[in-house]
């Protein structure tokens, strides 16, 4: 089943992926916060590159004051640090991730910008150090971020409140994971997609012509999709039925579509 979805998701994932970083929002949107770093392992200093971004503009901010700190499974690791001031709104701070492989979390607060205090704005980031599986105890599949961001189809739509990114949300919350093997492949997926969707989705914001490119990719894939939202999955047989269907008509379209136009130009010029 997690073979299936990752057919139908092609093409999310046939785009390349670039250096490791994340990119998200404040929680009021004032602001984007932007992360960027080498793979990081466990009880080695490694430097976070950490940009503070104009949502409207994608430029660096410049005076920002903030908050950082680092915690994993509730405990610091780093920080609270006072409030501090970066006048060109990009730093690079020294963290030792000294808990061992799994998931750490950089909570970011947002008190100031350009001089002028604003209300407290939050944003959080989850990053992966070392092995991925290594806090996964007893076989157990890690849990899957129901709220997690669209990022992607979020860049290449303009919001999240767009009817896309809304489609996409509600076929993953109300229909993939209302199965085990839909909850598994979302699990597995989230990691992988997360990998790489926010370098991605930086690529479309400072690059219309790749974001038009996406969106056209993307196109048939969502309105292929929207055939799920019309049916009941209530089992595994369901869902692998239903989830065939939409991958062969996905297969017809990206592939079949293609190739029967090469042939029949082929055939056009031979005649």
């Amino acid at each position: 089943m997690k073979f299936l979805f990752a057919f139908l998701l092609i093409p999310l994932l046939i785009i390349p992926a670039f250096a490791e970083s994340q990119t998200l929002p404040t929680e009021k949107g004032t602001l984007d916060v932007k992360l960027t770093h080498d793979k990081i392992e466990p009880n080695a200093l490694t430097k976070i590159n950490i940009d503070f971004l104009n949502p409207q503009t994608q430029k660096v901010q410049e005076h920002i004051d903030y908050t950082i700190s680092v915690s994993k499974e509730g405990e610091k690791v780093f920080g609270p640090i006072p409030l501090t001031h970066t006048s060109v709104g990009s730093v690079k701070i020294p963290i030792e991730f000294n808990l061992g492989d799994g998931i750490y979390t950089i909570d970011f607060e947002i008190e100031g910008i350009l001089f002028q205090p604003i209300p407290t704005e939050t944003v959080s980031f989850d990053i992966q150090v070392g092995e991925a599986n290594a806090q996964t105890p007893n076989n157990e599949m890690p849990p899957v971020e129901e709220n997690g961001g669209c990022l992607i189809a979020t860049a290449t739509f303009g919001s999240e409140l767009a009817p896309q990114v809304q489609q996409l949300r509600e076929l993953r919350d109300n229909t993939i994971l209302s199965t085990k093997s839909g909850t598994a492949f979302m699990s597995g997926f989230n990691q992988f997609y997360y990998s790489f969707s926010p370098s991605v989705a930086d690529f479309e914001r400072e690059n219309p012509v790749f974001k038009e490119i996406v969106k056209v990719g993307l196109t048939p894939m969502l309105s292929s999709l929207t055939l799920l939202n019309y049916v009941e999955i209530d089992s595994e047989q369901e869902m692998l039925g239903y989830g065939i269907s939409v991958l062969l008509l996905n297969i017809g379209m990206y592939l079949g579509m293609p190739v029967f136009g090469i042939l029949k130009l082929y055939q056009f010029r031979k005649n």
